[in-house]
């Protein structure tokens, strides 16, 4: 188990300097004021406008990097940083949620995927580590328990299935905003730079987040696997 706990402190200190590094960098990108003078929220409806998408509307919600599109109400849900504001971060931002939007409009498969999941996930994530530790215990006295484990392996396996399949989702979501961004020369180059660095460091932390939950998944399953002995 020694190697586990070395990757799952690597793992760690990945995601704290990605996540500290994506901070920074929307940090110095919101300094970079967009010369067409638009906001996140006109950058957003502008982006729905010339992909023809009518029923999603723009709004905006309150705390830092909670940005989101979500397919249920059609809503491109965009923090306080990113709404009113006019530079290049906040471009960026928007222009990946609506990126979203367009998937759904188009049925992009990864992100029907990714909606057909979220049922499941929301609730194996907050049952799945219990199951398997109620499954660990009872191994020690029940042939029952083996079996609890596996299923609390499955619930976790989903959410790990989940982030990966997140992935191809976000970084496509990113392309479509900065080919968008660049073809209707919504920014300039400095701009577009800055818009494709912010993206690039805000999709790394879903690879970190999939990859520590892989690790997690790997170091139950040998739980799991060492205690049937």
């Amino acid at each position: 188990m020694g190697s586990y706990y070395l990757i799952v402190i690597i793992i760690s200190a990945a995601s704290m300097w990605v996540s500290a590094t994506l901070k920074r960098k929307f940090k110095k990108y919101s300094k970079v004021q967009l010369q067409n003078g638009l906001s996140g929220k006109e950058i957003a409806e502008q982006m729905l406008l010339d992909h023809g998408i009518q029923n999603v509307k723009v709004i905006s919600v309150k705390g830092q990097l909670s940005d989101h599109y979500n397919p249920k109400n059609r809503t491109v849900n965009l923090s306080e940083a990113v709404y009113d504001q006019r530079n290049a971060a906040a471009a960026a931002v928007a222009a990946h949620e609506c990126g979203h939007a367009v998937q759904h409009a188009k049925g992009y498969e990864w992100l029907q995927l990714r909606s057909t999941l979220v049922p499941m996930v929301s609730v194996s994530s907050n049952l799945s580590v219990w199951v398997i530790v109620g499954g660990l215990i009872l191994m020690q006295t029940v042939p029952l328990g083996y079996t609890v484990a596996l299923i609390g392996l499955f619930l976790f396996g989903l959410g790990t299935l989940f982030s990966f399949i997140t992935l191809p989702v976000e970084y496509d979501a990113s392309n479509r905003a900065l080919a968008w961004l660049e073809r209707k020369r919504m920014v300039n180059r400095q701009e577009l730079e800055g818009a494709k660095d912010a993206l690039k460091w805000a999709a790394r932390t879903y690879v970190v987040a999939a990859l520590g939950s892989l690790a997690t998944l790997i170091y139950f399953a040998l739980r799991v696997s060492g205690s049937r002995r």
